[in-house]
């Protein structure tokens, strides 16, 4: 299973910089670029928020879930 981050997509569809956004959320511009390249294991619900709000979008048009090859989607059993 993947997670993939469309939050250039979304930038670039409201005409807002990086920059701009980090400060918005009160994180680094670091930070974000970790972000927006998938190179985070996860995030506060809180900054998604403060993210959905600045680019008034919903999370599902920032985060898509993909299903990896050879995968069949089947239940674990696993509790999370």
């Amino acid at each position: 299973m993947a997670i993939l981050i469309n939050l250039d997509l979304m930038l670039a569809k409201r005409k807002v910089k990086s920059r701009e956004l980090a400060a918005y959320v009160g994180i680094t511009e670091q930070n974000l670029s970790l972000l927006k390249s998938g190179k985070v294991k996860g995030m506060r619900f809180s900054t998604l928020e403060k993210i959905c709000e600045r680019l008034a979008c919903q999370p599902g048009d920032i985060l898509t879930w993909v299903q990896d090859e050879g995968e069949t989607g089947s239940d674990t059993g696993e509790l999370l």
